[in-house]
């Protein structure tokens, strides 16, 4: 199994096979937009300028789950997301990334990628997980690691051809 194997609903509710980002790195954050962390959007722009759509998709998950903090519909997140931050990259359906109604794509990431002393939950938004271009999860970046931070580890994993 692997991430590929997953189909989700985009923002404007359209059904997506993970399939077609295969060969490419995958960055899958779960976002908010009213979120101490949201500026993190610019961050994510970034790379997904420097190094996106050939070699690197960053696909945004809204949730609500956290505080609250992505109360809006897919239209405004959507809307926020562009006007605010520039987002070109593809956003989703907001989900639920922890509990019995979690998405079956975060429960796949976290099982496949735990956290901290091998807790699966996610602790808060913006936690972000590094996928290769084979749909194997790489590694899982807290909610503070910035983009850029981020952005190093995918220099090396670029250089090394690791995302094939």
């Amino acid at each position: 199994m692997s991430v590929h194997d997953f189909s989700v609903k985009n923002i404007r509710g359209e059904e997506v096979s993970l399939s077609q980002y295969a060969g490419k790195l995958l960055l899958i954050v779960n976002t908010a937009s009213k979120c101490g962390l949201t500026p993190q959007y610019d961050g994510l722009q970034k790379l997904y300028e420097q190094y996106g759509p050939e070699k690197l998709m960053i696909l945004g998950f809204p949730c609500n789950q956290f505080n609250h903090q992505e109360p809006g519909s897919e239209d405004e997140i959507a809307s926020f997301c562009k006007l605010n931050h520039g987002v070109t990259f593809p956003l989703f359906a907001k989900i639920d990334v922890n509990g019995y109604n979690a998405d079956p794509l975060y429960k796949y990431l976290t099982k496949e990628a735990p956290g901290l002393l091998g807790i699966k939950a996610i602790k808060w938004n913006f936690t972000k997980f590094l996928v290769d271009g084979n749909g194997k999860v790489l590694k899982r970046f807290a909610p503070t690691d910035a983009p850029e931070e981020i952005g190093k580890f995918i220099e090396k994993l670029l250089a090394s051809g690791a995302h094939a």
